[in-house]
């Protein structure tokens, strides 16, 4: 089974890809109505999947929790939600779809933070005790 970094990173790398996909459709066509569902795209999909994935490939203890599956899951179906959404948003149908995965990921994010305050960054929850900027001793 992979991990569940990896499944943040190439679940964020296959968005970008469409994200690319649709781009270059848009540039083609010169129809950019549709840039705000390709920027959240874009920027839910990739970014923040990516960030999320390297934090947790960072802090193995944080991926380890059925919170970091909730987690992937929840990103996911913002994204698979929002984009279409916003498409139908902008061509004057329903808003509800957009209002229920914005919803989703204001809950993506706070489930984000609430991780890393939980676990912190990096290998150990335990902080070290030495200063960020080591003491430097006086000439004599």
């Amino acid at each position: 089974m992979k991990s569940i970094a990896t499944w943040f990173l190439a679940t964020g790398g296959f968005f970008a890809l469409a994200g690319m996909v649709w781009g270059i459709q848009m540039a083609a066509t010169h129809d950019h109505t549709l840039a705000p569902a390709h920027g959240h795209l874009n920027l839910i999909g990739f970014v923040a999947m990516s960030v999320f994935g390297t934090y947790y490939a960072l802090t193995p203890r944080a991926a380890q929790t059925r919170l970091a599956a909730i987690h992937y899951w929840l990103v996911t179906s913002t994204v698979v939600t929002l984009t279409p959404g916003i498409v139908f948003a902008i061509s004057g149908r329903s808003e509800i779809l957009v209002q229920i995965s914005s919803i989703l990921a204001v809950l993506s994010m706070a489930l984000f933070v609430f991780t890393v305050l939980r676990h912190g960054v990096g290998k150990s929850t335990v902080q070290e005790s030495r200063p960020l900027y080591p003491q430097t001793q006086p000439a004599k």
